[in-house]
């Protein structure tokens, strides 16, 4: 039987190197996507070092090129991908220049707001298509967001997160609709407010709190339903 293969962006660091790890505990072959390759030989090494099974490419996800050439290397020598998650993100309203918070709607520029949808959103968009033909039937997708890109509960400030991750939402939505024929899965999570480098010391749940929800829809059983939102492995509201 060959080894089944996820393949996690942002995997150099916290969220993603945490799920990467998961993964291949779980038997998984992981294949790890750092824009960063130091950060990312660096994470490589650590998975290596308890002997997962594991490799890293250097994909930066606002990078079609970069995103395309993935998607011909998992076609070509491995044939297949059972669980894509899209982790890599990025909250460029957090701080000044100077240190200071700048999440201001009123003052934040366009191009901000445009380059977190870029990354964030348009991000995962690319990594869904360029993988589209290497996805096997059951297949899972989870695209990491935020509870800040919900509708029901939002609020001022971060305008560019915010929007970014309503808009990996929607994607979400869309392609649950579009891959259901193939039995693929495609689900958002909202890992909560976790203490990585984006979360901050001061946040609230632990890496390992962050991560469970993650590998539960990229894993279990239990979690074949498609289209949801989903925090502490339960849907909430769009």
């Amino acid at each position: 039987m060959e080894q089944a293969v996820a393949v996690v962006t942002g995997a150099n660091r916290g969220l993603g190197l945490a799920t990467s790890r998961a993964l291949g505990e779980l038997g998984y072959h992981v294949v790890l996507c750092a824009r960063d390759s130091d950060a990312g030989a660096r994470a490589q090494e650590s998975l290596q070092a308890d002997r997962l099974s594991c490799e890293l490419r250097r994909v930066d996800v606002t990078r079609s090129e970069e995103v395309s050439d993935l998607g011909r290397h998992l076609r070509d020598n491995l044939g297949r991908v059972d669980v894509l998650v899209n982790n890599a993100g990025v909250n460029l309203e957090s701080y000044r220049e100077d240190g200071s918070r700048s999440a201001n709607p009123g003052v934040v520029s366009p191009l901000t707001v445009l380059e977190s949808v870029n990354i964030n959103a348009l991000g995962a968009l690319r990594m869904i298509q360029a993988l589209a033909d290497t996805f096997v039937h059951g297949a899972r997708i989870v695209n990491v967001s935020s509870g800040m890109g919900q509708l029901t509960e939002m609020e001022g400030g971060w305008l560019g997160y915010r929007m970014s991750k309503t808009a990996m939402n929607s994607l979400t939505r869309v392609f649950a609709a579009a891959l259901a024929e193939r039995s693929i899965s495609v689900n958002s999570v909202c890992p909560g407010w976790v203490r990585t480098d984006l979360g901050g010391p001061r946040a609230t749940r632990s890496i390992a709190e962050g991560i469970d929800t993650i590998v539960w829809l990229a894993t279990s059983e239990e979690a074949r339903e498609t289209g949801g939102f989903y925090r502490d492995r339960t849907r909430i509201a769009w």
